[in-house]
């Protein structure tokens, strides 16, 4: 039953640590990446879907996204949507999107990084409400008398180990992705 428990807790802390690469994939750093457009949503057909499912993605050069759309009658809603996602991207329409990816001014680069510490931040929220619904389970069943007082005792401070190595892997991966960002 404890087992479970830790187990559980730690399958959930990582799939925090992904959450928090895909909000890292959307803080730009100044080279072109196919991941920053995924969070796009295009209206096609009377409902909004994922820009990648309605036209593929790839890089034209370490500046600019090339942005080809499955049927040619989607450039203009592709074009629109770009423009009013909250990245900040003007793209330029022709038979295909191309999306042009200003050089980061040293003021972007911090506001970039603010976004990833909130991200970051979010993540480490996220891991510590793991650790207290799990210590709470722990309570509940020592409650019940499922377990011994030393069994909750030894099990809560295997989860705040636990916990404890993911906030650690937060901290250095955010440490990296400021890296990048401050990277010229």
């Amino acid at each position: 039953m404890i087992n479970d428990l830790k187990k559980d807790a730690e399958v959930r802390m990582q799939k925090s640590l992904e959450s928090l690469e895909q909000g890292f994939n959307k803080v730009r750093t100044g080279r072109a990446h196919p991941s920053i457009l995924n969070g796009v949503m295009v209206p096609y057909y009377g409902s909004d879907v994922p820009l990648n499912q309605v036209a593929n993605v790839g890089i034209e050069d370490s500046r600019t996204l090339l942005v080809q759309p499955f049927e040619r009658n989607m450039v203009a809603a592709i074009d629109k949507a770009i423009r009013e996602s909250d990245l900040g991207l003007n793209p330029i329409s022709a038979d295909a999107i191309r999306v042009p990816l200003a050089a980061l001014t040293e003021e972007t680069r911090k506001d970039m990084q603010k976004v990833a510490r909130t991200e970051a931040e979010n993540a480490k929220v996220a891991i510590r409400n793991i650790r207290r619904d799990v210590l709470g389970d722990f309570k509940a069943l020592l409650k019940d008398k499922e377990i011994s007082e030393d069994d909750e005792r030894r099990a809560s401070d295997d989860v705040q180990k636990i916990t404890d190595k993911y906030v650690a892997e937060v901290d250095k991966r955010l440490a990296a992705k400021e890296a990048e960002l401050m990277k010229v």
